[in-house]
């Protein structure tokens, strides 16, 4: 798509809507390593899209992610009070955390990501892996035209009940906490509606709390009360800090999800050389992460004093809000080629990309993200061989989201090798 003049202005105004967010990327790559843009409600930042000065932004330790300690404008009460994406400040999680605070939020969630725990929930997620293909096959099956969402009945529905395993929120909570969850990330919501979302949020909130405080389980919801009933945490952080892995480990695999399905369906030499052996699936999920980051722009982190960046020669005075575009550093043709904007599994670099972050702040999911990915895309490929989408790529809408990028859906039709 074209961008509006506008967009061309320093600072370049980002489209809260999310239209083209690797149109916004490219555009924003041209203007150099870190770019000043102008965020939904008029907010200044940067967006960082050089791979080189995230790397170091990431592990410096004069970056804080805390507003609340460091971020002038959230202290002296600037922001516009219908701001859209105020949650990702206010939100108090190992995700916002600063210094001690950060390991000290971390902490409690280690244990459930454990290479030999991720390990062992491979069994369990090959065996919902296979229920919900047998779901997806229903459900074609029972649409008058044969054609279903893809992300809602398989790519989402996986990480979903993935991570409200770990977290051990009950069934009969599913529906509500993931009707909340869908509209988190989505940042051209009205005042009034991201208000309600809030409340709705805390209500939920606040009764898995009562029910793991009655009931606890070998979960991350357990954990983190006992955390709290220790006094490593606060009550806000408890809830925040649940709120924030159901959110993290839900929307990210299932965008994960989402554009290997679509990139392979619309690239099909790439598709057979995965559907052959000859590139192995792990390979498929790395390029899937270079090529189309789950997180598009993650918010927002501050330096704690002026920070000169030697290698850009950029200067980030203390206090002024940074954005990671991770959109934009996995396409970058410095690292990737010329070619960076194509999908492509044989890829040498496809493994270098930040998707899962770096430094302090690397995914404490991303093993597990990995293996899903792996499990789901093998399965599902090879119990429907002739999936094929039913409009084409250009049709699908992305979400409304600059940090989540991923489709609202994506029909598919099963064609006829389905087995039941």
């Amino acid at each position: 798509m074209s961008f509006l003049p506008s967009r061309n202005r320093c600072p370049y105004r980002l489209d809260g809507g999310a239209a083209d967010v690797h149109g916004e990327a490219a555009a924003l790559r041209a203007l150099g390593p870190a770019a000043r843009v102008e965020l939904p409600g008029g907010v200044p930042a940067w967006s960082v899209t050089d791979p080189g000065l995230a790397r170091r932004l990431l592990v410096h330790p004069g970056i804080s992610k805390d507003a609340h300690r460091h971020w002038p404008a959230f202290i002296d009460g600037d922001l516009p009070a219908d701001w859209p994406l105020r949650i990702w400040v206010d939100i108090r999680t190992v995700q916002t955390a600063y210094g001690p605070d950060h390991s000290r939020l971390r902490h409690p969630l280690v244990p459930a990501f454990t290479a030999r725990r991720v390990r062992a929930l491979a069994p369990w997620i090959e065996e919902t892996t296979g229920a919900l293909l047998d779901d997806l096959a229903k459900a074609a099956a029972a649409a008058p035209d044969g054609v279903v969402d893809l992300r809602t009945h398989f790519a989402s529905r996986l990480p979903w009940r993935a991570v409200t395993t770990l977290v051990g929120l009950p069934e009969a909570m599913h529906d509500r906490f993931q009707a909340v969850n869908d509209t988190v990330f989505t940042t051209d919501l009205s005042a009034e509606r991201a208000d309600a979302n809030a409340a709705e949020a805390a209500r939920l909130l606040a009764d898995l709390i009562v029910l793991k405080t009655e009931q606890p389980g070998d979960d991350i919801a357990s954990a983190l009360v006992d955390a709290h009933r220790e006094g490593l945490i606060d009550e806000r952080e408890l809830a925040d800090n649940i709120w924030m892995v159901l959110g993290a480990g839900y929307g990210t695999t299932a965008n994960l999800l989402d554009h290997a399905v679509v990139n392979l369906l619309t690239h099909p030499d790439q598709l057979d050389l995965a559907l052959s052996g000859r590139v192995g699936w792990d390979q498929v999920v790395e390029e899937t992460l270079r090529h189309q980051a789950p997180v598009a722009s993650f918010m927002m982190r501050f330096p704690t004093e002026d920070l000169y960046d030697e290698p850009t020669g950029l200067t980030f005075a203390r206090g002024e809000a940074l954005v990671i575009n991770y959109a934009a550093i996995g396409r970058d043709p410095r690292v990737h080629g010329a070619d960076a904007d194509l999908f492509d599994i044989t890829r040498t670099t496809a493994r270098e990309h930040l998707a899962f972050s770096h430094g302090p702040t690397y995914c404490l999911g991303a093993e597990l993200a990995r293996l899903e990915g792996r499990v789901a895309l093998s399965a599902l490929f090879a119990r429907f061989p002739t999936l094929g989408l039913a409009v084409g790529r250009d049709c699908l809408t992305p979400l409304p989201s600059l940090i989540f990028n991923g489709h609202r859906e994506i029909p598919v039709r099963l064609e006829g090798n389905v087995h039941s």
